[in-house]
Parts: structure tokens; C-alpha cells; sequence
């Protein structure tokens, strides 16, 4: 079963996130810094306090996802993470899988806070899997739910989704997997 959902996963990511990214490496890099800025500005106008949690943080990670889901969904992206110690940036890749009462297109955007230097060096060495979620989001015109919303905590991770356009509502499983983008990071 968790091979077959890696592989569903995988699918998905390469599916979805391959048309929309710039052919040049160099722009890529600098298309997710950018997202990344733009997702950071929106979580801190929402939530002040974050700022200071991520400036004592190991790092944070920036990733921007679409998706579509009807009972069986899936979503792929891509993102970076930057560790607060040595200032280096990972870029990095993400996949959804999604089973349930769930319905909708997804263009979002999440953050992670990092709460100690070992998860982020997992995180960015071996990849990462979250599994389980829910919720409703909408926002149409660019207004509607955004970083207003919920954190979520995994442990030592926190993570803050942000939903950009697109309507979503429903309850459902979900896996996500986090894994190194070797073509951006050489």
C-alpha cells in the first residue's frame, strides 16, 4: 500500500507541476524565491507573531501546489527550504494524494516552521511524508480564505497553508511527500 501511494504521489507531482515552471534552472530558482517572499508577506500580514517564531526557528520552508481532487485527488509542487544556521536555500519538490469527501481545484501555497535544526536536516536529506487532513477553504477574485487559517502541527514541524484562488471543501486522507529537486539544487 505505501509503495503504491509513493508512486501514485510521484505521478501526480511530475503531472501537475511540469508545464508551469520555467525551462532555465536559474529562473526556476528564482520564480520560488519569489513565491516564497509572496507566501511569507500574506503569513505575516495574517499572523504578526510568525515572523518572530521563524526568525528563531532552524528554518522555514516555502511551497506552492495545485491541485484537483473529486473523492480521489492529488496535487504537486515545488518549493524551497532555507536554514536560519547556515543560510542556505534547498529547493525542493512536493506531492499530494487525497481520498475522501473532498472536492475541488486547489492553487495554495504553505509554510513550514522548522522547530529544531535535526527536523529540517531530515527534512531536506531524506524527505519528508505527512499523512491525514481536512478541511474547508474558498477564495474567488483573489478574497477568501487565506493565511487567517488554522496552523497546523506535526510535531516538530508547523505548517501554515494558504489558499491562493480556487474553491475546496471537504474532509479527506491525505499523504504528502517532500523530496530534493536535484536539477535545482546543482
Amino acid at each position: 500500500m505505501r509503495k503504491t501511494l509513493s508512486g501514485m504521489i510521484a505521478v501526480v507531482a511530475l503531472a501537475l507541476s511540469g508545464p508551469a515552471l520555467a525551462a532555465d534552472a536559474a529562473a526556476q530558482r528564482a520564480e520560488l524565491r519569489k513565491m516564497c517572499d509572496e507566501a511569507l508577506a500574506v503569513l505575516y500580514k495574517e499572523k504578526p507573531a510568525v515572523k518572530a517564531e521563524i526568525a528563531k526557528s532552524a528554518g522555514y520552508g516555502c511551497f506552492s501546489s495545485f491541485g484537483i481532487s473529486f473523492f480521489v485527488g492529488g496535487a504537486g509542487g515545488r518549493g524551497l527550504v532555507f536554514d536560519n544556521a547556515t543560510k542556505k536555500t534547498t529547493y525542493m519538490n512536493m506531492a499530494q494524494a487525497s481520498g475522501g469527501l473532498d472536492f475541488g481545484i486547489k492553487d495554495y501555497r504553505e509554510v513550514l516552521v522548522f522547530k529544531d535544526k535535526a527536523t529540517l536536516a531530515q527534512f531536506v536529506t531524506k524527505g519528508w511524508e505527512f499523512g491525514g487532513g481536512g478541511g474547508a477553504q474558498a477564495a474567488a477574485g483573489g478574497k477568501g480564505a487565506n493565511a487567517g487559517g488554522a496552523e497546523i502541527s506535526s510535531g516538530p514541524i508547523a505548517v501554515y497553508p494558504m489558499t491562493k484562488t480556487g474553491l475546496a471543501i471537504g474532509v479527506a486522507a491525505a499523504a504528502r511527500k517532500y523530496w530534493k529537486d536535484d536539477d535545482l539544487n546543482k
